[in-house]
């Protein structure tokens, strides 16, 4: 016969509330932290990338657009555990699901950085 040992899951905050909801839905949202995540370390490697290389670019706007992109790799991490955890306690309650809170910032600062950039090149 086997024995099922009940134990604590990090964080208590998320799994302490609701019902088991189905996996695959767990697992999903589990799929979409690694994607935040997988987004900060490009985001991180765009912005070393700029700087690291040599590019022909205005070196005050390229310096400017490096740390745009550092910056937005430092803060998705941070969507990435907030949103993983909202969006499983809303499953676990039956709750809707909330857009993600930095989707917005993040699409302006790629533009921004992009626009970076695009003048760095002309302006070179």
């Amino acid at each position: 016969m086997r024995r099922t040992v009940a134990r604590a899951r990090f964080p208590r905050s998320v799994f302490g509330q609701g019902s088991e909801p189905d996996p695959r839905f767990t697992l999903a949202n589990e799929r979409t932290f690694l994607a935040w995540l997988r987004t900060s370390l490009a985001l991180l490697a765009a912005g070393v990338a700029l700087e690291a290389f040599t590019l022909p670019l205005q070196p005050q706007l390229r310096l400017a657009a490096s740390l745009v992109l550092i910056a937005l790799g430092i803060l998705v991490p941070l969507q990435a555990w907030a949103g993983w955890a909202r969006d499983e306690r809303a499953m676990r309650r039956g709750e809707p699901l909330a857009a993600p809170l930095l989707a917005l910032p993040l699409a302006v600062g790629v533009v921004v950085a992009g626009v970076l950039v695009a003048l760095a090149v002309v302006l070179r």
